[in-house]
């Protein structure tokens, strides 16, 4: 999968940065070297043709910031409660915290964008740890990159309160990950990034 990415996305990596490839979702992640949020965070991701965030555009909340894209190329589909908006090159859109959103390419060519999260929390340290996770982890994610639930209570309860999943209690997945992580560790499930202090 890797080597699909790599002829099908063109990824700028300037100056000192780490590119991380989602083969799934054909995404990539373009973080600086230091991981370790400014206020606010950003960060750049490349979507290939049909690429999305999460598995074909998973539906979740962020409840501690707003979140932010900002289009340098291409055009972003962002759908917003059920209303899709379409974000064009030079344009911005944000989400506020709380709000259900996902994300897809816009169109049927490469779309590059700025993702900025304010306050940052460890959004950036989060994202990286997933996409670190499945470039090095496959196994660990259905073949159209859904995470093992083990793998998604253990990082969503390891970084508490940067994601949740639409559609149960927020409360709910607290105590069901607070619940599951010590198992998915037992099983084998690792960070590849960990939170930082």
């Amino acid at each position: 999968m890797q080597a699909y990415l790599a002829q099908t996305l063109d990824v700028p990596a300037p100056g000192d940065s780490i590119v991380l490839h989602n083969a799934f979702n054909r995404e990539a992640f373009i973080f600086p070297t230091h991981l370790d949020d400014l206020d606010p965070v950003c960060f750049d991701v490349v979507l290939g043709r049909n690429g999305s965030g999460g598995a074909d555009g998973l539906e979740h909340i962020h409840p501690g910031s707003d979140e932010t894209f900002l289009v340098r190329s291409g055009c972003l589909k962002v759908v917003i409660h059920g209303e899709a908006h379409i974000v064009h090159e030079r344009e911005s859109i944000t989400i506020r915290r709380g709000a259900p959103h996902y994300f897809v390419n816009g169109h049927d060519r490469q779309t590059e964008f700025s993702v900025i999260f304010d306050p940052p929390q460890q959004q950036r340290r989060f994202f990286a740890n997933f996409a670190a996770t499945t470039e090095r982890r496959s196994q660990w994610f259905s073949t159209r990159g859904k995470p093992h639930f083990l793998l998604m209570a253990l990082v969503l309860h390891s970084y508490r309160d940067h994601l949740y999943l639409t559609g149960k209690p927020v409360w709910l997945q607290k105590a069901l990950f607070a619940v599951l992580a010590p198992l998915a560790r037992l099983l084998g499930y690792r960070l590849e990034i960990r939170p930082g202090k």
